[in-house]
């Protein structure tokens, strides 16, 4: 048994930090986490179709510095704008609003990634630990882009 706990913890401790992975919470999970301990909330709006926004996922956080800037220091929470499911934040219940024939938004879209009266996929929001928004950027961000970003928000 000892054999094969120490063979376990020589093999993750050998795998390669490019094998990190981005620790990505729902809404209800971040804000209870983050009561015990207050970090700053990255949300990625974004859609299923949306190909800059898929840019952004197969990229952007895949970077090894952006997935250990956002596992240590922020609350990473992957918003998809159409999911029909309700969520509870910040004393809300935020629920999918149909615009017709299996299209809408969800609510909660719309109050994080509506700047000037426009919503666009991908948009980044960074919510403080009072849940106020300190920055909102429609369009895709590189890793070294968003990197300046979160460590000036840190």
């Amino acid at each position: 048994m000892k054999k094969a706990i120490y063979i376990l913890l020589i093999f993750f401790w050998t795998i390669p930090s490019g094998f990190a992975q981005l620790k990505t919470y729902t809404f209800e999970e971040a804000e209870i986490l983050s009561k015990e301990n207050p970090k700053p909330f990255v949300v990625f709006t974004h859609t299923d179709w949306c190909k800059y926004c898929k840019m952004m996922e197969n990229s952007t956080f895949k970077n090894p510095k952006i997935i250990s800037l956002l596992n240590s220091n922020f609350y990473f929470i992957s918003l998809d704008a159409e999911t029909k499911e309700d969520i509870q934040f910040n004393n809300h219940k935020f629920q999918f609003k149909p615009k017709g024939q299996n299209i809408g938004i969800h609510e909660l879209a719309t109050a994080l990634a509506t700047i000037n009266s426009q919503v666009v996929y991908p948009t980044v929001t960074i919510l403080q630990t009072d849940f106020s928004i300190v920055f909102q950027k429609h369009s895709l961000l590189n890793a070294k882009d968003l990197i300046v970003i979160l460590e000036k928000i840190k």
